[in-house]
């Protein structure tokens, strides 16, 4: 068995070549190539079987190699490097039938799992080449032919109109049995994973649960389950071919098992939304319509939806809640109430079918800009509180369900209400001023950066410290630096230069000067001063 390594960066090639035993997985011989060409050229002259590839290089990537290597039929198992992590990457080399997709830097005790997994896969392929001729290879991968077969149909569908003859030409291509007046209906299943993002671990082990429980539920003989896929992150679709007439009320009650048993066993939320059924020859439409309503509706967790229920209605025309009575309650530092009256607001106008994502993102804005102008009526600097991973995730997330945008305003309201209430105490934020300028005196210490460390404006915390202190920010700032400056030069030997730029002062004069103001002599002599006291 022989492998080629592509890479236009020697070095990788040359640690590809050293940290990894091939002959103790059993490679014959390891060729090399530092361009797409040279790939080519050993590719038509040797037998290999395979291939680690990086994907960008100057001449051509490894993504074109691997459709060129299709095109020609090669049993070549790729495996493809790249230092980005890029969803276009991944999804191509998945239509390539890449073999995986590694990220650098390489950790090669992981790539040697990946290789001996791929010359398994390769010596699996050989066995079968025999079994190929018989027809058994087709049946034994008809899942993964079939899913291949779908979800292009699936990405197509958004992108431009599938016209029936490409459907057909793809049904001959992968040697399908389907007919053009087959009944098709999909069936979307968005879950929200408890706990929050998982790891490649975790995600493999919630997929094949998923998959599992899926399987088990929709059996029906009304239909057959062609093929199910994640189509975009927490997103899956079900592709259903009925050989009867579709019975929406069979699926309504199989996707609320579903969601019933989504939280004890996959411990997730979970929406279903049932499409369209039609004819495969107008599976695009069909498809597009289940897409489009999920990007356009507003869901609470835990329903079912139907797409055709969805096309009935016009579009709502967004209607403000009271933002006069919410502003008061927010001025009450009332945030029970605040909260209270929003999830009413949402959830009628999720009753009354006039919350759509667009209409919810208006909502979204108006709250927005309400607590925002109340923060800043507090002389709190927004941009900076509101800065930060939590933040971002939950406003990204906040418009894929009326739980999710209520998780995220009580994050905006209750931090808004908690930083307020930090502010209207100004011994506390004096406080941690003075704390900050003891432990940084030697910085770069400007009014907008103490700002920023509470969150507050410049001009207001000027303001509240002197009112609180009795004293300027900036006095203040002397007063600790020069006191530092005293300690330095009465306990080190370090010439007084130093010491003015430890404490904050690169312009020796200037420093000079404001020691004489504060302590009555020039730093020179106090310096002398102190060491003649010390000597007697």
């Amino acid at each position: 068995m022989n492998i080629l390594l592509v890479d236009d960066d020697y070095y990788v090639i040359a640690a590809l070549q050293k940290r990894i035993d091939w002959t103790a997985l059993g490679i014959g011989h390891v060729f090399t190539a530092n361009s797409i060409s040279q790939a080519k050229d050993i590719l038509e002259q040797h037998s290999v079987q395979i291939l680690i590839s990086d994907i960008e290089m100057p001449q051509g990537s490894g993504l074109e190699l691997l459709a060129w290597i299709r095109e020609r039929n090669y049993p070549v198992q790729t495996i493809l490097l790249t230092n980005y992590a890029d969803f276009n990457y991944a999804q191509k080399a998945i239509e390539l039938q890449s073999f995986e997709y590694f990220l650098k830097p390489i950790e090669f005790d992981k790539l040697m799992l990946i290789i001996q997994k791929a010359i398994t896969r390769s010596k699996e392929q050989q066995h079968n080449e025999k079994a190929i001729q018989e027809g058994q290879f087709w049946q034994k991968n008809q899942a993964k032919i079939q899913e291949h077969f779908w979800r292009k149909l699936v990405n197509d569908s958004t992108a431009f109109q599938i016209r029936p003859a490409a459907i057909h030409l793809a049904m001959e291509e992968q040697n399908l049995s389907y007919q053009m007046d087959d009944l098709i209906q999909p069936v979307l299943f968005n879950l929200f994973p408890q706990g929050g993002s998982m790891g490649k671990e975790e995600k493999y082990l919630f997929d094949f649960a998923l998959l599992n429980v899926l399987y088990e539920l929709f059996k029906s003989p009304c239909f057959s389950i062609e093929s199910i896929l994640e189509y975009k992150e927490s997103y899956w679709i079900a592709v259903l071919k009925w050989n009867r007439t579709p019975e929406l009320p069979l699926l309504e009650e199989l996707c609320n098992s579903f969601i019933q048993k989504a939280n004890p066993y996959l411990k997730c939320d979970a929406c279903c939304t049932i499409g369209l059924s039609g004819a495969l020859s107008d599976v695009g439409r069909i498809f597009k319509s289940s897409l489009l309503m999920i990007e356009e509706i507003t869901r609470s967790r835990n329903h079912t939806f139907l797409v055709e229920t969805h096309l009935q209605h016009n579009k709502a025309a967004y209607l403000p809640p009271d933002l006069a009575h919410l502003e008061e309650l927010l001025s009450q530092n009332n945030l029970t109430a605040f909260l209270d009256a929003v999830t009413a607001y949402l959830r009628g106008m999720l009753r009354g079918r006039a919350l759509d994502t667009s209409v919810l993102s208006l909502f979204r804005l108006d709250i927005v800009q309400l607590v925002y102008s109340f923060l800043k009526m507090k002389g709190i600097q927004v941009h900076k509180l509101y800065s930060g991973t939590t933040h971002d995730q939950l406003l990204l997330h906040s418009l894929a369900s009326i739980e999710d945008m209520e998780e995220y305003l009580n994050y905006l309201v209750s931090t808004a209400m908690k930083y307020r209430d930090f502010t209207a105490q100004p011994t506390s934020v004096a406080e941690e001023i003075k704390q900050y300028i003891h432990s940084h005196y030697g910085d770069d210490l400007t009014r907008n950066d103490l700002a920023e460390i509470v969150y507050l404006n410049p001009d207001y915390l000027a303001r509240l410290f002197k009112k609180e202190t009795g004293i300027s920010l900036g006095s203040y700032i002397i007063k600790v630096r020069i006191a530092a400056a005293k300690h330095l030069l009465e306990t080190t030997q370090h010439s007084v230069y130093t010491i003015a730029d430890k404490v904050g002062y690169t312009n020796y004069s200037y420093f000079s000067k404001l020691f004489k103001q504060e302590v009555g002599l020039p730093p020179n002599e106090y310096k002398k001063d102190q060491q003649s006291h010390s000597v007697l």
